[in-house]
């Protein structure tokens, strides 16, 4: 190798590299479970088809139907209520934040977030938007209800993980009513709740056996980790991967333990659901599961404002619920948004207006010329003094039998090699072919090479044709025509066409029709079956 040029190096030293990395994650025990841990992480997030390509499409369907299988074991264990214990007065009395909350950070080498404990669990109330149409931020949220902290709640219906947040999966309970809900009453869910006395239900339960508990406020998400004491993973990393999580566990005091953990970015890459049930059984929490995650998972304080980093492309997201906790709870009373409304539109890229906001950016940047120029040299000509060559075809030698635009054509003719564009067409717009010919020139865009060395001017044009489905030249997304809907059934009332399909960042997305992915925080990409809306509810979207 030392006689190499430093070219055949670097390319040895490539080859030498990929062979070493490759024999690794295919040839060792090692090496496989790295892979199999890229697609638990790839399978959690809305992208889980790509996770393919680290453990083939076989293995991967088997890894996705066995992640559904233990997230359902999970969530079957009875819970025993006679274990939490929740202290103080039932009165409804205003209490500052300082009463009710305190916020730390909490970190790991692999990730940072924030812990909150929230000393009255009757404080927490569930929050939806203010506004029929699409979900509200939790800072807004905050902000308009004057609660002193907010995390994310259920998952949703999220297309291109740029939903309306407006698609709820599952069920919503605020104040004890039923606000929405996309399934029968009798079909148990995944649950995420609390009862009017303050004690945390997680678990899977049908709408109508919590109503019978006496649940107050509630979501729908999952997976559960700790069950009366007990945690549940109890070999590997959960099946998750890594990501953004949001979890929520309770001592036997009644004391809430709530973790929410940045991920996918170079500051946190996220954490494993096995680490965050370890960290709770820690805190001695006897009851745990996972809120939605992924770009859902956030931490908003009344004091500080949103106080983790979502992963996000746009910052904070728009949600159709979210856990705040009040001074005084009853001070919230919500306007059901989901009332009268029989089909909704989950929304995506074609109507979310910070992508439509950058797409706009991106039109209005100044664009490259794309015509041809003339060559600044001049063509060469042939030397007065030199002889005709007898082996050419018998034709003198000329300027025209150069490829320089223009060359061969009449004066003040357009050149017949080249037509420049009228228009330059943009991402799923068709430009059709100019008419000119030119004298062997390689033909620019829109112009027909011609043979031979005489030259038809061309037309010097070329007009773009969009077709039906073009889109804007930065690939903004189109409506499409047909839009991906939910139904929503206010009062535990399933109406026709209610199944969610795929969810942010611990759920998948879900949508009837179209499948689109869920949002979700443990694992964001996991399918939902049609007539269960948690089938395909991830955690981290």
């Amino acid at each position: 190798m030392r006689g190499w040029s430093w070219l055949k190096r670097t390319y040895a030293t490539i080859f030498a590299v990929g062979f070493i990395i490759s024999s690794f994650l295919f040839l060792t025990p090692t090496g496989e479970a790295s892979r199999e841990w890229m697609a638990q992480t790839v399978i959690t997030t809305q992208h889980r088809s790509w996770a393919w390509m680290f453990v083939g499409g076989e293995k991967r369907d088997r890894m996705v139907a066995q992640l559904h299988l233990d997230r359902e074991l999970m969530g079957t264990e009875r819970q025993n209520f006679d274990m939490i214990n929740v202290g103080g007065s039932t009165k409804t009395v205003k209490r500052t934040a300082e009463e009710l909350i305190k916020v730390e950070d909490i970190s790991a080498p692999l990730w940072k977030g924030k812990k909150m404990y929230v000393y009255d669990p009757r404080a927490i109330r569930v929050v939806v938007p203010s506004k029929s149409g699409e979900g509200e931020r939790i800072s807004s949220m905050v902000e308009r209800t004057g609660a002193y902290a907010g995390i994310n709640g259920g998952g949703f219906v999220d297309p291109d993980g740029l939903g309306n947040g407006f698609a709820p999966i599952g069920f919503i309970i605020s104040g004890g009513e039923i606000l929405y809900t996309d399934q029968d009453g009798s079909i148990a869910q995944h649950v995420v709740g609390f009862t009017k006395e303050g004690v945390l239900v997680v678990g899977k339960y049908t709408i109508d056996q919590l109503l019978e508990m006496g649940i107050s406020e509630a979501v729908m998400f999952y997976p559960r980790v700790i069950a009366n004491g007990k945690g549940l993973i109890t070999s590997g990393d959960g099946g998750w991967g890594r990501g953004p999580r949001t979890a929520i566990g309770q001592k036997e005091d009644g004391t809430v333990v709530i973790m929410v953990i940045d991920g996918r970015q170079t500051h946190s890459v996220g954490a494993t659901l096995k680490e965050i049930q370890d960290l709770m059984l820690e805190e001695g929490v006897v009851n745990a599961g996972f809120l939605d995650g992924g770009a859902s998972s956030e931490l908003v304080t009344q004091a500080d404002g949103l106080i983790t980093k979502p992963s996000s492309r746009y910052g904070e997201r728009r949600l159709p619920s979210a856990l705040l906790v009040f001074g005084d709870p009853s001070d919230y009373v919500p306007n059901n948004p989901w009332e009268g409304v029989t089909e909704i539109d989950p929304g995506g890229a074609y109507d979310h207006p910070d992508f439509l906001k950058e797409q706009a950016e991106n039109r209005n940047k100044p664009k490259p010329s794309v015509s041809p120029s003339a060559s600044s040299s001049a063509t060469p000509k042939p030397d007065k003094s030199a002889e005709p060559d007898s082996s050419a075809s018998g034709k003198p030698a000329s300027p025209e039998a150069s490829g320089s635009p223009g060359a061969g054509q009449p004066s003040g003719a357009a050149p017949g090699g080249s037509a420049s564009p009228g228009a330059s067409p943009g991402a799923g717009g068709t430009a059709s072919p100019g008419t000119g010919t030119g004298a062997g020139n390689s033909p620019s865009p829109g112009a027909t090479a011609g043979a031979g060395g005489s030259a038809t001017p061309g037309t010097g044009t070329a007009t773009p044709k969009p077709s039906s489905s073009a889109g804007t030249e930065t690939g903004a997304s189109v409506q499409p025509s047909v839009k991906a809907t939910s139904t929503a059934s206010p009062g535990g009332v399933k109406l026709p066409g209610a199944s969610a399909g795929q969810q942010s960042d611990a759920a998948g997305v879900a949508k009837p029709s179209t499948t689109p992915a869920t949002t979700g925080g443990a694992g964001n990409g996991a399918a939902v079956s049609p007539g269960s809306a948690a089938a395909n509810a991830g955690s981290g979207g």
